[in-house]
């Protein structure tokens, strides 16, 4: 009997319907009690009182506090016969019965707050939906104009950041000292030749082809340092 109405409050949704019997309860209940009986059905040995779970019940249910079960079995302790039998057969009084206990009133009424808080949370979301939808506008339009161009003045900075390193790489160094040193070399020799040809005089000759070769020298031992500490 106890295990029943425990049973109901933990999910009052999914009872039997009604039998044949005049009961709502499963054929179980109806066959733990005699046809004759004046008396609901006596416990049997588990102490459920012959009543079983109804099969689309989960076997997990939750386990029943000592302090709730002693509350219900006081609700039911003063009951007499007619009112317990009253209960098994009358879905309305079974009902009432269960809401009128401590530990439904204090489910229904966690749920009820549970749900006004979610409604409320729903309102508050369903206010903001214009000023989301006006970032999100604002978002769009910043990622197709501003976005882009600072996208386009990113790439820009990169490849210059790139021509950059490669113009003072180790390797550029070296190559554009080289060719520094090839062109010295050339001048040179074109003055040389320009003294043989007669088309300047000794005195220019010497000053020019000092200050080439000097300039070439300092560049090529510039080169030979550079190029030493490079391969280390």
């Amino acid at each position: 009997m106890f295990n029943k109405l425990w049973g109901g409050w933990q999910q009052p949704q999914q009872r039997p319907q009604e039998g044949d019997n005049g009961s709502w309860y499963p054929p179980s209940v109806g066959s733990s009690q005699s046809p004759g009986s004046s008396c609901p059905g006596t416990p049997s040995s588990s102490g459920s009182y012959g009543v079983q779970r109804p099969t689309d019940r989960p076997s997990s249910a939750s386990h029943v506090s000592p302090a709730e079960a002693a509350g219900i079995i006081a609700a039911l302790k003063d009951k007499s016969v007619d009112e317990l039998r009253n209960l098994l057969s009358n879905k309305d009084a079974y009902q009432n019965f269960l809401l009128s206990l401590e530990p439904v009133k204090t489910q229904n009424k966690v749920r009820d707050e549970l749900r006004n808080e979610t409604l409320q949370h729903a309102r508050e979301n369903l206010e903001k939906e214009p000023r989301i939808m006006e970032l999100r506008n604002q978002c769009r339009i910043i990622r197709t104009t501003e976005l882009a161009a600072a996208q386009e003045k990113l790439h820009e900075l990169e490849r210059r950041k790139e021509e950059l390193l490669k113009f003072y790489s180790s390797a550029s160094l070296l190559h554009r000292l080289q060719d520094a040193m090839n062109k010295a070399d050339e001048e040179s020799e074109s003055l040389d030749k320009q003294l043989l040809e007669g088309e300047i005089d000794l005195t220019t000759f010497v000053q020019k082809y000092k200050k080439l070769r000097h300039s070439c020298h300092k560049r090529a031992l510039t080169h030979l340092a550079a190029k030493t500490s490079v391969t280390g």
